[in-house]
């Protein structure tokens, strides 16, 4: 369906769980000291029938998020039944990769099109001090690999943060071998306001650095916002998700679904709806579209990232599946 400002929206975002098994400390350093109670958060069947009704508003690309998604309990089965909504052309999953080694074949059996694989750096020693935990980066290649293997696309995520930068050739070796890798800005939003992060212009510059051959390249790579780039020297294109420093609103696509069924029409504003009440008291399917469309037809014009006084979002990424 289309928005207010003639925008087609197509494309929605998941969240099943604020939970995960790392603690980044751009997302959840705390841990989980603000977790959700078991009953606050949608269950598989209120998500279906909310993903069926965006089904029906003409939604064709569905992604499940988190949190971490593979933590929780079924998560592969949610995917099945994502894929078995009519017009649903793709369906995709935001992952840490810990646990895609052991998942990967049960969500290629499910129909999973696609995953994106967060890793921010190759380093042990860096990665440990970024994610919480011990190094995590064994698991999380044998996991991207395993799903690879299986023919599940999939693509590297990396956050520019500050102290990333000598890990940037270690991550385009990944390009190397055929896998695109795209650096994300920080977000401003949660944790994230309080690190530090390089823009996209820095980075493309240092990747220049290591291939002087660089260049962007037309057309888009999956139902996502990224630009791309390609050199002679890499097997697969480097993308740069830029939402900060250049912003890409007029053609976004996307809304998302909070973990308790909050519709969230913009990443950095507050503003939305709440479903789970409406689930839970008995709407109809009908009363339910018409809340979904005004929601997606206000969608705000722009985000407000190049302010962020002006940001309204105050919950964790955990929380809103960003």
């Amino acid at each position: 369906m289309k928005d207010r400002y003639g925008r087609e929206i197509d494309y929605l975002r998941i969240s099943i769980t604020d939970r995960c098994n790392l603690r980044c400390r751009y997302c959840m350093p705390n841990g989980m000291e603000n977790a959700l109670e078991h009953s606050q958060v949608l269950r598989y069947e209120e998500f279906v029938r909310l993903a069926g009704i965006f089904s029906e508003l003409g939604f064709k690309h569905f992604r499940v998020t988190g949190g971490e998604p593979l933590v929780r309990k079924d998560a592969v089965s949610f995917v099945a039944a994502l894929k078995k909504l009519p017009g649903a052309e793709s369906v995709a999953i935001t992952t840490n990769g810990i646990l895609l080694e052991q998942l990967a074949p049960a969500l290629k059996e499910a129909g999973l099109d696609a995953a994106n694989i967060s890793l921010d750096t190759t380093d042990p020693r860096l990665s440990a001090a970024i994610c919480g935990v011990p190094d995590v980066v064994p698991q999380t290649v044998r996991g991207m690999e395993a799903a690879r293997k299986l023919g599940i696309s999939v693509k590297l995520n990396a956050v520019l943060l500050r102290d990333i930068e000598d890990s940037i050739p270690g991550l385009l070796e990944f390009a190397k071998d055929g896998i695109p890798v795209r650096f994300i800005e920080l977000m401003p939003i949660g944790f994230g306001r309080k690190d530090s992060g390089i823009s996209s212009a820095e980075a493309i510059e240092l990747i220049r650095g290591l291939y002087p051959d660089i260049h962007a390249v037309e057309g888009k790579h999956g139902s996502g916002p990224a630009r791309y780039f390609e050199s002679a020297s890499l097997a697969a294109p480097v993308g740069i998700i830029d939402a900060v420093s250049n912003r890409f609103c007029e053609t976004c696509n996307r809304v998302r679904l909070t973990s308790t069924g909050k519709l969230k029409p913009c990443l950095c504003y507050d503003q939305g709806v709440e479903l789970a009440p409406l689930l839970r008291s008995g709407a109809s399917d009908e009363e339910l579209t018409e809340v979904i469309r005004s929601c997606i037809f206000e969608k705000p014009k722009q985000h407000c990232f190049d302010d962020i006084s002006e940001i309204s979002e105050n919950k964790l990424m955990s929380q809103i599946g960003g």
